[in-house]
């Protein structure tokens, strides 16, 4: 449960603020789809408020096969490199 009442734009700020510098996460309006990471190394988040119970919900939703993970092999790869951290996560192929 939060500590005030706050607004989802609010809450929703706070993470874009908080994520500002990672690549690979996106803060969303709308709830995500799976369908919309496909392929990619993309987390998308979407923070809610419970009306009723004003407790936080956060959603978000990955590629497993990508984010969760060979493409999080490779992101950490090339963290312990001293690689961009992006580095063959640009264009993920797939096969139909």
């Amino acid at each position: 449960k939060l500590a005030r009442e706050t607004s989802v734009q609010e809450v929703r700020e706070l993470y874009r603020e908080f994520y500002r510098d990672e690549p690979f996460v996106r803060v969303v309006d709308n709830p995500p789809q799976t369908k919309q990471t496909l392929g990619s190394n993309l987390c998308l988040v979407h923070p809610v408020i419970d009306p009723r119970t004003g407790r936080l919900i956060v959603i978000s939703c990955i590629d497993n096969l990508v984010k969760g993970g060979a493409g999080q092999a490779v992101q950490n790869m090339n963290l312990m490199l001293g690689l961009p951290e992006g580095t063959g996560l640009g264009a993920v192929a797939l096969y139909p």
